[in-house]
């Protein structure tokens, strides 16, 4: 079985090859210009490739609803040319196969579930600290969308007190994304965050703005496990203390057997960056069952 996927960012575009048992085969990136430079290469690579279906996870707001006029549309986002896409239906009409469609992080969040370390959990949270902040959520072993999908990177922050930092979200200012994403950092300090390793400040202020989210979520959403992934992540040394304040603003409410260990149950995407596009063959796989093939 060849299964194509599609991990649509707001930077590149990756495209793979895949099977139902989530082995990738093959994959490219292709840079993410405008519509009319990027689709055209994106179709190119799957148009001989004989896939059966494709799963696409696309970076958003993205419009999820398949009773809706607009099903598939990339909406409002700021990415120039993007706005208001018909996506998905542009990949249809060119590769005329099955497809299944979500978020980005929804796409990471599947793919855990499905082939990573988190594997049968049926309620998780998966957020992704990079370039933006976004979260996916799993509940009662679905993805969740609703209205339209969560925006979990938007919950707003009460500041750090040393923080005076503003925020650089163009629409909250002082949210999760504009105080924790990986420009934050930089804009912050002066310098990117690479070259921050030794100021323990840094990482302190970045633990409690993730920390009072997850405090958040948990409360919330009552997931069984969170998943942190992107590239601020990769910093390992963040988990400790994320896991030590989110136990500081719970403040002992909560008693749970997950929440008593919080190594597994606040823990490291596990799939080498690959779980996006891993998450994409779980939705082609699942368009195909929907599909009858």
């Amino acid at each position: 079985m060849i299964l194509g996927a599609l991990e649509a960012g707001g930077t590149k575009m990756v495209c793979a090859l895949g099977d139902e048992t989530g082995r990738i085969s093959e994959q490219v990136s292709i840079p993410t210009t405008i519509p009319a430079e990027t689709i055209p290469q994106i179709i190119d690579y799957f148009k001989d490739k004989k896939i059966e279906s494709l799963g696409v996870a696309s970076f958003g707001p993205i419009d999820l609803d398949k009773a809706s006029p607009t099903y598939g549309y990339i909406t409002s986002t700021p990415k120039k040319g993007w706005g208001d896409y018909n996506l998905l239906g542009e990949l249809k009409a060119a590769l005329n196969v099955p497809m299944g469609f979500d978020t980005d992080v929804n796409g990471s969040l599947l793919g855990e579930v499905t082939y990573g370390s988190s594997k049968g959990i049926s309620d998780a949270v998966y957020i992704t600290v990079g370039t933006g902040v976004g979260g996916g959520v799993m509940s009662g072993g679905n993805l969740v969308h609703g209205m339209l999908h969560p925006e979990l990177g938007h919950m707003k922050m009460v500041p750090h007190s040393k923080d005076t930092f503003p925020g650089r979200c163009p629409f909250h200012k002082n949210c999760l994304e504009g105080m924790a994403c990986g420009p934050a950092i930089g804009d912050r300090w002066g310098r990117p965050a690479k070259e921050l390793y030794d100021n323990e400040l840094v990482w302190e202020m970045e633990a409690y703005y993730i920390a009072q989210a997850l405090a958040n979520i948990i409360v919330i959403l009552s997931p069984k496990r969170i998943i942190l992934g992107g590239g601020v992540m990769h910093r390992m040394e963040l988990f400790p203390l994320i896991r030590e304040k989110t136990a500081e603003n719970l403040n002992g409410y909560l008693k749970t057997k997950e929440l008593a260990s919080m190594d597994e149950y606040i823990v490291p995407a596990s799939l080498n960056d690959d779980q996006g596009i891993m998450g994409c063959i779980k939705l082609a796989l699942d368009a195909l069952e929907e599909a009858g093939r």
